[in-house]
This record gives structure tokens, sequence and C-alpha cells, in this order.
């Protein structure tokens, strides 16, 4: 039984039967059935069926965000914003694509020698619940423009958006069976994965998700992209519009209730104005409005499920017992539902959960530096590498951050955001390859204030969109573009 249970009051909301290895294995079917025909529709009617997708978002996202907060507990407004998020990215491959997909001349002494971008067949994404609907389209639309058809397996306490995702693509006019949602349990995907129909997966999830579907696909050869956890950085250096840095940082830890990926974990301040930062910081964190998602006012909402609740608590109260500080907050909320305090921790010892792992929920993690490298050395001290955010006004600090962070993207002066038009992705144990765009194993410099640059390099083969076949000889590049302020809104 797969139930949809409100975190806000721990109402189960509706339940649904899994379905069967039979559903599973006719779902399959028609998948590449679908795919048989949908590979050769025109690129115009492809951009067209997203076209409408992205206005149904538009239009029903009230209904839609209603659904997101009442499944995983995310603020309303938030909820509708990321309804609005999949509409640009629907949109931006509606308007793209052709020249994404199109072919790529090569200068090899031949009569023509190109590259050919054809999509694969079915492609199994297997998604998580904390960005119910931007997790799927981030895969769907470059996936459904390249002419491959999507299977969604989906966290199993978000079953209602999974439905609904299903049937925004129906109402669009996809063609039938191009987009299905598969309610099945995690024991039900390796069967998936090996079978032949079949050709690629995605995942975003935990370490232990990833290394099991890449391992699964791996024993068929099959292509995977794996976008898993983060314990990003904020770096700021005392040349930083402290003001700034600060409501940035409190913005991008409490970001989805404190439950993303790329939300900035550890607070990395130089020791001139760490005090300051501190000071300022946690009287932000304290003031956070608290409640109920539904309410426009409600600043932080509670946590997805009792499981996260109960494992934030338990690393929170191992790292203190090692010797962290607690500035504010670190206990449950008593109120029904799954609700933490913001927390704020400083001075965690090195083998503490607080300085090895992922806090998935509203707990910040300071640490004073002293001078550049130490900031650069605590920065890369972790196995993960999503992404990153620095502060300082200095052009050389800003390009020795850049470059020797260890992380997949660098945001300088801003929150580290997914964007339809920079590949997405992290190095290290945050994962491997690339979402959105066409280059695989970038590191990403993007400047808030449009002032910067946006820096690309990459040893790896070229793939179209991450989920194409990839039709060519391997190759080098780099490339160096002006960047742009981001205005797609946040992950």
């Amino acid at each position: 039984m797969i139930a949809s249970i409100n975190p806000a009051t721990g109402e189960t909301l509706r339940t649904f039967s899994a379905l069967s290895d039979a559903q599973v294995d006719d779902a399959l079917a028609r998948a590449d059935t679908a795919w048989r025909a949908y590979r050769h529709t025109p690129l115009a009617d492809r951009a067209r069926w997203l076209s409408a997708a992205a206005d149904i978002l538009e239009t029903e996202k009230d209904r839609l965000g209603r659904i997101m907060t009442l499944e995983m507990g995310k603020p309303i407004g938030a909820a509708r914003a990321e309804a609005a998020k999949c509409a640009l990215a629907c949109r931006y491959y509606a308007e793209h694509g052709e020249r994404l997909l199109a072919d790529e001349p090569l200068d090899a002494g031949a009569g023509a020698s190109y590259l050919k971008f054809q999509p694969i067949g079915a492609v199994l994404a297997v998604m998580p619940w904390n960005f119910p609907f931007w997790q799927v389209f981030r895969f769907a639309a470059p996936a459904l423009m390249a002419g491959n058809v999507g299977l969604l397996k989906h966290a199993s306490n978000v079953p209602q958006c999974a439905l609904e995702i299903e049937d925004v693509t129906r109402r669009a006019g996809f063609p039938a069976d191009v987009f299905q949602t598969l309610l099945v349990g995690s024991a039900q995907v390796a069967r998936v994965i090996d079978d032949p129909r079949v050709k690629a997966v995605t995942l975003t999830g935990s370490e232990p998700a990833g290394a099991q579907v890449a391992a699964q696909a791996g024993r068929q050869l099959k292509k995977t992209v794996l976008e898993l956890g983060g314990s990003d950085p904020f770096v700021v250096m005392p040349s930083a519009d402290l003001e700034r840095a600060v409501r940035t940082a409190v913005d991008a830890r409490v970001l989805n209730n404190g439950q993303s990926c790329i939300a900035a974990k550890r607070f990395l301040v130089d020791s001139g104005i760490a005090s300051d930062f501190e000071q300022r910081f946690v009287e932000a964190m304290r003031a956070l409005r608290i409640g109920d998602p539904l309410d426009e006012s409600t600043q932080l909402g509670p946590l997805a499920t009792p499981e996260i609740l109960e494992g934030l608590d338990e690393q929170v109260r191992a790292s203190i017992a090692a010797g962290a500080r607690l500035l504010t907050g670190g206990h449950r909320i008593d109120r029904p539902g799954n609700f933490y305090a913001p927390t704020v921790l400083a001075d965690a010892a090195e083998d503490s959960p607080a300085y090895r792992e992922e806090l998935f929920g509203p707990v910040a993690v300071l640490f004073r530096t002293n001078g550049i490298d130490d900031a650069i050395r605590i920065a890369n001290d972790t196995e993960f590498g999503l992404g990153a955010s620095v502060w300082t006004s200095d052009a050389g600090e800003q390009r020795r951050l850049v470059d020797e962070i260890e992380a997949g993207m660098v945001f300088v002066n801003g929150m580290v955001a997914s964007d339809p038009r920079l590949p997405f992705g992290g190095v290290k144990r945050s994962g491997y390859g690339r979402e959105f765009e066409r280059l695989r194993n970038p590191r990403i410099r993007q400047c808030e204030d449009g002032a910067g640059d946006l820096k690309i390099s990459q040893r790896d083969m070229l793939d179209s969109l991450a989920y194409l076949g990839y039709r060519g000889p391997g190759m080098r590049m780099s490339a160096h573009w002006i960047g742009q302020r981001n205005t797609t809104g946040r992950r």
C-alpha cells in the first residue's frame, strides 16, 4: 500500500495499491510501443505539447501547489513557484530543443562528418519527494523533447503528485503512454532496470540508492545520471556585502524546510567578520515563522516524514555530544506533525555528523576560517561536491574559490540554484552526469549580479540533454561564457 500522509498533521490523505508485476510489464510494453512511433514525431509537435504542459502548470499552479504542500509540507508559496518553474523548463526546451538537437558538423577530412543526436527509448526516472514536480520536469522536459519516453518511479510519499504529473502530460497532448507513472515500491525497481525495454536510468536521491541503481544498471550496460546528496559550503570573505550574505544564507539554509540537496549547510565565515555574521544569522533563524505550510505567512514548515525528523534530531544530538556549540534550536517542536526548530551549531568536531554528514533539515553549521586557504580547505573537507556559494567582492578571491573548491557548481555572491540554461550536477560522492543543456562534467561559476563569468570545462564525451545516445568520437573542449543574473527561481 502506498500512502499519502500530510506531514503537518499526520493525517492519511489517500492510499493507493502498488502495481503488480504483471501491471508493470504491461506498462513497459506500452512504453516501448509508444516510443517506436514517438521517436519519429516532428520536433514542432513535441515543442507544442511541451508548451501546452507549461500552460497547464501555470494556469493550475494554485491547485498543484496545494497538492505538493499537503503531501510533503513545503510552504504554499514555494509550491506554487515550483509549478511555475516547471512551466519555465517546459517552455525552455520547447523554444530551444531544436537548436540543442541539431546535427553538429565536424572537421574530419571527410566529405561530411557530423554528430547526430538520437533518442534511445524509455528512460526510468527514480525521483525524490523534496521537489516533487520540479525534479520530474527537470528530467521529463528535455527527455520528451529529445524523443524519448518517460517512466516515473516517484517517492512513495508523493503518489498524488506523481499521478498529477502524468495527467499534465496527457492533457497537454502527448501521445498515450509516452509518459507513465509507475506506482511501485523500491523492491520493484531492480526488475524495471533489468528490463531490456528500459534504456537508461536517472536518479535523484541518497548515496545508497544511487549506488544500488548504478550497480543494477551497470550490470545491464545502461546509461545512468545520478544527482545525490550535498553538504554545500557557503563561504563569506571580509569584502562581502554582509547584510546580503546573511539574508541569503538564511534563505539558502531553510529553502524547502531545509530539505534540498543544494541547500547551503556549512557556513564558512572569515574570523574578521564571524562574530557579526553569527549574531545576525542566529537572530534571523530564531525569527523565522514556523507553522501550517498552507498559511501564506509561514516561512518554515514540517519535515516530510517522521523518519527524517528522527534522523535529523539524532544527528544534532550526536554533534552536540561530540562538542558542537548549540546557538539556537536543537529540538523538535511540540505540536502535531514533523516540525523541527531552526538550529545553528558551531565548532563541530571533525568526526561528528554536523561536520561529515548531510543534514536534511533546518540545521546550519558555522565555521570560523583564517583566510582563503583555510576556507578552501574546510570547503573541500567533505565527500560531497554538489554546489557552493562564495561571497566576496575581490576578483582574485572569486577566481581562486571558483577554481579550487571541489563542487560541480560554484555561485558567486548568489545562492546555488538550478536553471535550465545551465548544466546541473555534482562531483565526488554527489553523483555524476549532468542534467540540462548538453555538457557533461562541467564546473559552473554564476555571478548573481551579472558581472561575473560562467566557466565550463569538460574532458568527457558530449551527451545530448543527458539522456540521448552518443553518436560520435570522444572529444575535449572548453568554453568561456558571460554569466547572466539568475531569474528563473530557485530549486
